[in-house]
């Protein structure tokens, strides 16, 4: 006879459901059910107690086992169900069929202002929709990354610090983000040049700037990393710059 017919089954902590642990218990002689062992599992891991401490309680003496499979099966269910109370996970009771998972509702971005500028509504749409969809952030960060490099380095070399670099990046691309999403025939490169110096155009819409100004506000305020004023003043006027030139790259205006 070969060696793995003579092996003993495998112990594999695996709760089958209730309905299997019902009828293990009762074949051992437990009063209990399964609800009633979750129930006291779920305290035992509150007090901080462990499953050799839960499991003889739900016996009123020694478990019976006509066989040691049967012996096997019952902890191998009650130790599953114990790792699954300690990992806090969710455990079914009934065995029937799970309902059906509701439909994640599909994000919808924000309606263009094409030809138009932005509102305070759209604005505040768009921000929203760049927090809620992470595929279309993505999307977006990408074409960011993309089409604005040169904008990027210039903000590479202006020699901020991590922080205030940071949050000058993240508030252009956002609004980069916003002119993509309210503009559909796109934004052109903006040359690094248009940090360096004020723009001679009429300043990006009223909606816009009144964004980098409570975005930046929040950054002098943040609890964590706050920017120094001095640092505060150069990100103000790298950012107002940015999105005078982002505002002067849409196409077909």
């Amino acid at each position: 006879m070969s060696r793995s017919k003579n092996r003993a089954p495998d112990f594999v902590r695996q709760f089958e459901g209730a309905q299997t642990l019902d009828g293990l218990l009762e074949l051992a002689g437990s009063p209990c059910d399964t609800a009633e062992v979750l129930e006291r599992m779920r305290e035992a891991r509150a007090d901080g107690a462990d499953s050799s401490e839960v499991i003889p309680t739900l016996f009123a003496g020694e478990p019976r086992f006509r066989d040691a499979e049967l012996a096997r099966r019952l902890y191998q269910n009650l130790l599953g169900l114990w790792d699954l109370v300690l990992e806090g996970k969710e455990v079914r009771l009934d065995d029937g069929p799970r309902p059906p998972r509701p439909k994640k509702e599909r994000l919808q971005p924000p309606a263009p202002f094409h030809p138009g500028e932005p509102s305070s509504e759209f604005v505040e749409a768009a921000w929203r929709y760049l927090e809620d969809d992470d595929k279309a952030r993505t999307r977006l960060m990408h074409a960011y990354e993309n089409r604005q490099d040169g904008l990027l380095g210039a903000l590479d070399a202006a020699g901020l610090t991590d922080e205030g670099y940071g949050v000058a990046r993240h508030l252009l691309f956002e609004l980069h983000a916003m002119l993509e999403l309210g503009w559909p025939p796109g934004l052109t490169a903006v040359e690094a040049r248009a940090l360096d110096r004020e723009p001679d155009a009429p300043p990006a819409p009223d909606t816009l700037q009144d964004y980098v100004t409570e975005a930046l506000f929040e950054a002098e305020q943040d609890e964590e990393h706050p920017l120094a004023p001095e640092e505060l003043a150069q990100v103000r006027t790298l950012v107002r710059r940015g999105l005078a030139a982002l505002w002067r790259a849409r196409k077909g205006r």
